[in-house]
């Protein structure tokens, strides 16, 4: 050995001439010197690394794939060709024409028949008759009147009031009917058609007819128009009407403008009843 080396080249050298020949060496060359080899893993170790976990994953995805494949194969390998599909369905079509050519509907359901329904006892019962209508209520004899005489004199008063007439017009009205046929509706002995209408009495005094006593041949109307007791009231306030300034006038006055009768004066005893009669129908 020179006597230059240092004492550690030395020792390696007396290492090395130590070490027998052909012994595997558990050092790694680096550069001039040698490094511990790492030491060798296990089957376990290697397993559990993260690079094993994945090469094995790989391998068990591609099998399955290739098991997928292979039962795909197989099915199509099931399938029936096309063309037996296409000559069953042409067949089925030709079994559905000749259904319906001989009336009969391949896809025809039976309708079973619905009961019809049975109308509920309410549906059945009859609609009530409709209220007739009531009657008007008669009014009530004021001023010793009658009955009959009451409901004349609403008539009388009903249609003036129809007309606008003002409240003295009424009573005027009253008054005249009172004096000339005591309100009531009479026929004429002189005429006999007036009898055929009806008539609650008769007078003799000419051809006058009616609860005015209104002459046929005066033009007050026709004998079948003069026996209405609404009809004579509305002539006698058309008349009254006409004559100018009659709401000045006194009951008699006014009454004497439109009858012109033999006695004026005969009406005036009759307003102070005639005006209780329109208070009460008023």
């Amino acid at each position: 050995m020179p006597a230059d080396h240092s004492p550690e080249q030395q020792s390696t050298a007396a290492h090395r001439a130590a070490r027998p020949a052909g012994a595997p060496s558990g050092e790694r060359r680096i550069g001039r010197h040698r490094a511990p080899e790492p030491p060798r893993r296990g089957a376990r170790e290697l397993l559990a690394s993260t690079p094993a976990r994945i090469v094995l994953a790989g391998g068990v995805t591609c099998c399955l794939g290739l098991v997928a494949i292979a039962g795909a194969q197989q099915s199509e390998d099931r399938t029936p060709p096309l063309r037996e599909v296409l000559a069953e369905r042409a067949a089925a079509d030709e079994r559905a024409s000749r259904s319906l050519d001989r009336g009969a509907s391949p896809l025809a359901v039976p309708v079973t028949p619905v009961p019809a329904a049975t109308p509920s006892p309410a549906a059945t019962r009859k609609p009530k008759p409709r209220p007739k209508p009531t009657r008007p209520v008669r009014p009530r004899p004021v001023a010793g009147l009658t009955q009959a005489q009451m409901d004349n004199a609403k008539v009388i008063v009903d249609v003036g009031v129809g007309m606008g007439v003002p409240r003295r017009g009424l009573v005027v009205a009253i008054a005249t009917a009172m004096q000339e046929s005591n309100l009531h509706n009479l026929a004429s002995d002189v005429l006999p058609e007036s009898f055929e209408y009806p008539h609650q009495g008769s007078g003799s005094d000419h051809d006058s007819v009616g609860l005015f006593q209104q002459r046929p041949s005066s033009g007050w109307g026709t004998v079948a128009q003069l026996m209405r007791p609404a009809y004579a009231a509305r002539a006698f306030y058309t008349a009254l009407l006409e004559v100018p300034g009659w709401q000045d006038m006194s009951v008699t006055a006014a009454a004497q403008a439109v009858q012109i009768s033999a006695f004026p004066d005969a009406y005036a005893k009759h307003e102070q009843r005639a005006g209780t009669v329109v208070a009460a129908l008023t």
